[in-house]
C-alpha cells in the first residue's frame, strides 16, 4: 500500500543523512518514477525534503527537522515508554531514564499517565546484572574482547569472546559471541559469569549471523519423558508447559509426556516435586532418582530414627 511505503520512506530518511531514489526504488521494489511521486507526496504533507543533484547528492530531510508527534498515537507512546522502562530496569547508567524524560517532556499530550505495562527484566540480580550488561555493551560498541570466569555444567574456567549481542531469552540474560576456546558462536548465561571485564584489545568484526534462539536449536529434544504427577501440582505444569501438557489418568493423577533435552536437568527438575512425581520413562532416569533417594535417606537417617 502507498501509505505503508510513504511511512517506510520517511523512516529511512529520519535514520539516514542521505539516500537516493534508485536505493529507495530497489528497497521497496517499485520504479524510480514511483519514488519521485512518493517524495512529492511527502513534501505536500509538510515534510521538508531536499534533493541535490550530482556526485554525492540524493534525498534527505532538512537539517534540524523534528518529526510531527502526531505520527505517534498515545498507545504508541505508551509502548515505547514500556520498552524503555524495561531496559532501564537492567541499566547500569541513567541513559534510559534520561531518554524517557526527553520523550515525556516533548509528548505530554500523548501520555495519559496511566501505565498499563510494567516490565522488570532484572529479576533478583539487578545489583550484579546491571554492571555486567553495561560492561558487555561497552565491549560490543568498542569491538573489544570480553574476558570472564565461567561456571558451566561441564566445569569452570576462563573464557575470552568477541561479543556481539546481549540477549534476553527463557527468562534469563545471555551474551552471544565468538568463543576463542571453542572457535564457534556461543551463548553464555550472565548469571554464570564472574569477573567480567572489557579488554583493551580490539577484534576485527566478522560476519555475524543472528543467533538462532529457537528452542529446537538451543535445546534439542531426544529424551522421551513420561511422568505421573499428583493433581495438586497441576498449577506448576500449567505454568511451565501450558494446560495441554498432560492428560488425566484413571487414578486421577496427571500423565505428563514430552521430549527433554538433558537427563541431568530432567532429574533435577523432577526432584523439585518430591513425592508428587513418579517417573515412568526413561527407565534410566527412574533408576537414578531411586539411587539418589537412597543416598539422601542415608544422610538424614539419624534424624528420623532409622
Amino acid at each position: 500500500m502507498k501509505i505503508d511505503r510513504l511511512i517506510g520512506i520517511l523512516s529511512i530518511l529520519l535514520q539516514k543523512e542521505m539516500t537516493t531514489a534508485p536505493e529507495l526504488a530497489e528497497h521497496f521494489e517499485v520504479s524510480r518514477r514511483t519514488i519521485n511521486r512518493d517524495v512529492e507526496a511527502l513534501c505536500k504533507a509538510g515534510i521538508p525534503i531536499c534533493t541535490t543533484q550530482g556526485a554525492g547528492g540524493g534525498i534527505s530531510i532538512m537539517s534540524g527537522y523534528r518529526m510531527d508527534r502526531t505520527l505517534l498515537t498515545s498507545r504508541d507512546m505508551q509502548m515505547i515508554l514500556a520498552g524503555l522502562r524495561s531496559l532501564d530496569s537492567v541499566s547500569g547508567s541513567g541513559y534510559y531514564g534520561q531518554l524517557m524524560e526527553k520523550i515525556q517532556a516533548g509528548s505530554s499530550e500523548l501520555i495519559s499517565g496511566k501505565d498499563s505495562i510494567l516490565i522488570d527484566l532484572s529479576s533478583w540480580y539487578k545489583a550484579s546484572l546491571a554492571p555486567k550488561i553495561a560492561t558487555i555493551q561497552d565491549a560490543i560498541e568498542n569491538r573489544h574482547f570480553l574476558k570472564f570466569h565461567y561456571y558451566a555444567p561441564s566445569g569452570e574456567g576462563e573464557r575470552t569472546i568477541e561479543p556481539f549481542y546481549v540477549v534476553f531469552k527463557w527468562s534469563s540474560w545471555y551474551v552471544y559471541g565468538w568463543c576463542l576456546n571453542r572457535k564457534d558462536f556461543r551463548l553464555f548465561k550472565l548469571n554464570r559469569m564472574d569477573r567480567v571485564s572489557e579488554t583493551d584489545q580490539k577484534f576485527t568484526c566478522r560476519s555475524v549471523p543472528l543467533p538462532d534462539l529457537s528452542a529446537e536449536k538451543v535445546f534439542p529434544g531426544g529424551i522421551s519423558v513420561k511422568v505421573l504427577f499428583a493433581p495438586d501440582v497441576k498449577w506448576r505444569l500449567v505454568e511451565e508447559f501450558g494446560p495441554s501438557c498432560f492428560t488425566e489418568a484413571d487414578d486421577g493423577r496427571l500423565l505428563f509426556a514430552t521430549d527433554y533435552t538433558n537427563e541431568d536437568n530432567l532429574i533435577t527438575w523432577l526432584l523439585t516435586f518430591g513425592d508428587k512425581a513418579e517417573v515412568l520413562e526413561p527407565k534410566e532416569a527412574r533408576r537414578k532418582i531411586a539411587q539418589m533417594m537412597q543416598k539422601v535417606a542415608k544422610i538424614y537417617e539419624e534424624d528420623i530414627g532409622l
